[in-house]
């Protein structure tokens, strides 16, 4: 079953994230990740319990190769420098 890893981002700083997305990109890809949505145009129709940002939407062909991106040696030496340029919520939600 396909997993979509799906992540509020709040930049605060840009620049510093352009240099994680550049290395983050090809882990994902490694792990079998596919991009399919990343910082595009948001239009907010209910936000009772959340508010998004700037999202990003990554599906993997299933949990084990998602788990296996995030808990990666490599994703994790890359994660400190989005966590000093930006403020996000991931969650990992399986699906068709």
């Amino acid at each position: 079953m396909a997993t979509y890893l799906i992540v509020d981002t709040l930049l605060d700083k840009p620049e510093l994230y352009e240099e994680y997305k550049l290395k983050a990109k090809p882990l994902v890809e490694h792990y079998g990740g596919e991009y399919l949505a990343r910082g595009g145009q948001l239009t907010l129709r209910e936000t009772d319990l959340w508010s998004p940002t700037r999202m990003v939407l990554v599906r993997f062909p299933d949990a084990d190769s998602a788990n296996r991106f995030y808990d990666s040696a490599e994703y994790q030496a890359i994660l400190p420098i989005s966590r000093q340029s930006a403020r996000r919520t991931m969650i990992m939600l399986e699906g068709v």
